[in-house]
């Protein structure tokens, strides 16, 4: 009770925290303060300056031979190179034309240079695997006909050049036989106006594109978002069949199979200029509430992503025990086979970065499955597993030997012993490092959005980039991580106190006796 307690506090305290800070820092979430211009008017301006760009992009390949003692960062998505700048981590990004302009309607501030810094082609890239020839024919007489009937240049008219993120949609959904079967398609997912989440369906430039040359040809579609850097990768990998809105560049093309480009643009930096104040404080509170939650029932996304992520981790959890205590069985007794294999798989499981196991899996190893969920589960497993393996080692090692002796002189088979007298001390030992553990593997599963898994820090993601506004999609998830945490480490301290041999009766202590007499 007092653990709970404790806990419970914790729980008032950080929500506490979180809304002084966001009392304390309204300027920053909602642009009431605003920045004036850095003076920059050329490129050449940007000699020795911070910028950024999206990772994966390319874009500074035009212009890092015409820049002196720049520096560059990468974000993952184009949003968080908004936030970069309002904070002035950097003083201006590079980003495609069309994008600039979606930007530009939620943040009329930001100004762009007039010199473009080069002109991009974008290619549909396709999967490496037994449809591929088919797939690559067909899209290229798609793009050349829709090029050849003005449709491309018309879907370009209609999302980018007039976009409108509350009147742009998909008005009809094209129907299709799919007597061809499903074709799989990568999407960033968070990134107006090409793809996009908007009332709990993908929308955009890319999906109607694809939603268009699905029916034409006969397929149903299944769109995955996920991080655009791992697009490319995952399609090369055969695990899905199309890939959207990738830059064409000489090393890609060699590397993969992409189609001739299907739209292009310009590639601009974006500053910030000059605005008039932002809405009033309480104002602000309401508007980028009712963007995050209310609007289009966005509530119900990071209900999915809860969902998700629970699932994950308590799988994981649950899987992971059992899956490292069978191992532990099998080696407790010193058979050097097991014990070699487990050192080995245990140290390189140990010894790569989460999200890169994660891809192992999920580009490699299930190239051609599609059950995110089931992999991400898969790979946490193992990953928990091996650390119940070596806490096993490690509590089972800290009780002492004349233990098991005793058992066994009390009449105790070694299974016994083992269940009733080293393993509750040995738990002791080792549960502190189980709950760490627990903590560690909720935390990191925030990495699976590299997979295209839909988990709460996606849906955080894929929110920010319809609201352009940071705070309450960044603190719900924060809040929501940590009570999944209080929750989960609050059941393992329970089974911590019922185990613990010092709360044990005498007469339950010898009941293994009885039962030998």
């Amino acid at each position: 009770m007092r653990n709970t307690m404790r806990r419970l506090t914790s729980l008032i305290l950080a929500l506490a925290v979180a809304a002084g800070a966001f009392l304390a820092f309204p300027a920053a979430i909602f642009a009431a303060q605003a920045p004036t211009k850095s003076g920059i008017t050329s490129i050449e301006d940007l000699n020795g300056k911070d910028l950024g760009v999206q990772t994966g992009v390319l874009y500074e390949d035009h212009i890092k031979d015409d820049l002196e003692g720049e520096t560059w960062y990468y974000y993952k998505m184009p949003n968080d190179m908004i936030e970069a700048l309002r904070s002035n981590k950097i003083v201006a990004y590079l980003i495609e034309e069309v994008g600039f302009y979606a930007q530009r309607y939620e943040h009329p501030e930001l100004v762009r240079l007039e010199e473009a810094v080069g002109t991009s082609d974008f290619a549909v890239i396709v999967g490496n695997n037994a449809k591929q020839d088919r797939l690559l024919a067909e899209m290229q007489e798609f793009i050349a006909d829709g090029r050849a009937s003005g449709w491309l240049d018309a879907l370009y008219d209609y999302w980018v050049i007039h976009w409108n993120p509350d009147t742009c949609v998909i008005e009809t959904v094209p129907e299709t036989t799919g007597e061809n079967g499903t074709v799989h398609i990568a999407i960033e997912g968070g990134y107006e106006p090409f793809s996009f989440e908007s009332n709990g369906e993908f929308s955009g430039y890319d999906v109607e594109f694809m939603m268009n040359f699905c029916a034409a040809y006969g397929y149903d579609w299944e769109f995955h978002a996920m991080e655009f850097d791992s697009i490319a990768p995952a399609v090369i990998a055969g695990k899905y069949d199309f890939g959207m809105n990738i830059v064409v560049d000489e090393e890609r093309a060699e590397a993969s199979v992409l189609t001739d480009p299907y739209y292009s643009c310009d590639i601009v930096f974006v500053l910030m200029g000059e605005y008039e104040d932002g809405p009033q404080f309480l104002d602000g509170i309401r508007d980028s509430f009712y963007k995050t939650f209310i609007k289009e029932e966005r509530w119900k996304l990071f209900a999915q992503g809860i969902g998700t992520t629970l699932l994950i981790t308590v799988c994981s959890v649950a899987f992971g025990t059992l899956f490292g205590f069978a191992v532990y069985m099998l080696c407790r007794h010193g058979n050097k086979t097991a014990n070699k294999i487990m050192d080995v798989f245990g140290g390189f499981i140990h010894g790569i970065p989460t999200v890169v196991f994660l891809m192992i899996l999920s580009f490699i190893i299930f190239a051609n499955s599609s059950h995110i969920t089931a992999i991400s589960i898969l790979g946490f497993t193992l990953i928990f597993g091996c650390s119940m393996f070596d806490m096993l080692k490690v509590g089972n090692n800290a009780v002492h030997r004349g233990q098991a002796e005793a058992a066994k002189a009390l009449g105790y088979s070694d299974t016994q012993s083992f269940f009733r007298i080293l393993l509750p001390q040995a738990a002791q030992h080792f549960l502190p490092i189980y709950k760490n553990d627990v903590i560690s593997l909720i935390k990191e599963t925030s990495v699976v959005g590299y997979i295209a898994v839909m988990d709460l820090t996606k849906v955080g993601d894929l929110v920010r980039s319809r609201t352009y506004q940071a705070f309450f999609a960044l603190i719900a998830v924060a809040i929501v991580y940590f009570i999944l945490e209080w929750v989960l480490v609050s059941l393992v301290t329970r089974v911590q106190i019922k185990i613990d041999p010092k709360r044990r009766s005498r007469e339950k202590i010898l009941e293994g006796i009885k039962e030998v007499e």
